[in-house]
């Protein structure tokens, strides 16, 4: 399993999980995609599933690696952006030429799709198996695919691989409200600002209840997308009441203490919507594509602080929420069952080789860049000058590597918002 950050690494980790729940002895091997968002010691650990060997690559070693023992494998499972799934997947096609018996490639999506969702599949293309979270998916997927005339053959309907846990029963003592905090939804510290001053004047205004922040990542760390304005950082500049609190850990243990979770759009909310959890999205910043809060639209769950705050709770859509792969009613435990089958069928016969449907016919002027961000030339292979996989980095370099992500995501955090501000003087 190849994975570039920790929401990927956790989809990807419990995706190969589910994939081989019949034969869980399987070993698992991980792969870290070196790059900005590359996953954290704690960040791995939250996830709750372990790699019997863990490593970090760039595209290039991690392709040589599998031109090396493509026997190795059985199914490879590709938790990336999508521009790194296409890379990779050229990549494969380029090293696996001629090998009838290699792995089948998995892929999918981390959680709701709702932008980019052309551009997104199309880069995924290629892959035995595209997974789709939910009915509603896989119908979109398939149009997109049978839109362009591409093979839609590959999309498979499963669900997100980390729903579970106790129905949601009686109210806890105290009645907890957890806030779902996203890395870049909102993306401005107005908004954000907005959001933390209104889950203060919650816990305020409720005393007895508990109220928690829950965080995606530490400071330093970074997850899938950019955090330029961290919550921890605007909530030094407020008095929080005693009722609130930050949190961290993993989102399953927080549910097991929810009463209600809020969120703008975070996939959380369909892990709470799973377990039956009362569970809020907001209106107050609009309903928006930007803030993917849309994407919620019928399912009765979109509400404003205001009505929260007045003791309204929302009454998710039945319907709504079947459509979606929440899998409320009890029958996810059969909802990879699909997809298991189809791997199952894939590695009992020789595998065509990977054709993407960008290629440089297809798509001339867009495909090349994509791999040449991973150092690929147009036809798969490493460019002259790209990262040797046969030696282990030295002492030296893994500390540069270190230190020169802490640069970047000092910049992003810190530096970068004082030019904006800076500009707009």
């Amino acid at each position: 399993m190849l994975a570039d950050s920790d929401t990927r690494w956790k989809w990807g980790a419990l995706t190969a999980a589910r994939l081989r729940s019949d034969q869980p002895s399987l070993p698992l091997d991980g792969f870290l995609l070196r790059g900005r968002a590359t996953p954290t010691p704690r960040q791995l650990t939250e996830v709750g599933v372990r790699a019997d060997r863990l490593s970090e690559v760039t595209a290039v070693e991690f392709l040589r690696a599998m031109e090396r023992s493509p026997e190795k494998y059985d199914v490879v499972v590709l938790a990336l952006v999508g521009g790194a799934v296409q890379a990779v997947l050229h990549g494969l096609a380029h090293a696996w030429r001629g090998v009838t018996r290699r792995p089948v490639v998995v892929t999918g999506y981390v959680g709701v799709v709702y932008e980019k969702l052309t551009d997104g599949l199309l880069l995924r293309h290629g892959a035995d198996v595209v997974l789709a979270n939910s009915a509603y998916d896989a119908d979109r997927f398939r149009a997109v695919y049978e839109g362009v005339g591409a093979d839609a053959g590959s999309v498979t309907e499963c669900a997100l691989p980390f729903l579970g846990g106790a129905p949601y029963g009686t109210a806890h003592d105290p009645y907890t409200v957890v806030f779902a905090a996203q890395p870049s939804v909102p993306d401005t510290p107005a908004d954000r600002t907005y959001l933390l001053e209104r889950l203060v004047r919650h816990a305020t205004a409720h005393p007895g209840r508990e109220v928690l922040l829950k965080l995606r990542s530490k400071p330093g760390e970074h997850t899938t997308h950019i955090e330029e304005t961290p919550y921890q950082k605007l909530a030094q500049r407020l008095a929080l009441p005693p009722n609130l609190k930050l949190v961290y850990g993993n989102m399953g243990e927080v549910l097991d203490r929810t009463d209600l979770l809020v969120t703008v759009s975070s996939t959380a909310a369909l892990e709470a919507l799973h377990r039956r959890i009362p569970t809020a999205l907001l209106t107050d910043l609009g309903v928006r594509e930007a803030l993917g809060n849309h994407h919620f639209t019928g399912s009765g769950c979109l509400l404003s602080w205001d009505r929260l705050d007045a003791g309204e709770l929302p009454a998710p859509d039945a319907a709504w929420v079947a459509r979606q792969g929440v899998a409320a009613d009890g029958t996810y435990g059969q909802a990879f069952d699909r997809a298991r089958a189809r791997v199952d069928a894939l590695l009992a016969a020789d595998r065509p080789p990977i054709e993407p449907y960008y290629s440089t016919v297809t798509a001339p002027g867009y495909l090349p860049r994509i791999l040449a961000r991973h150092h690929l030339a147009p036809d798969g292979s490493p460019l002259p000058g790209a990262p040797a996989a046969d030696r282990e980095p030295s002492a030296v370099r893994q500390i540069v590597r270190r230190a020169a992500r802490g640069a970047y995501r000092h910049g992003v955090q810190r530096v970068a918002p004082v030019i904006r501000r800076m500009g707009e003087l």
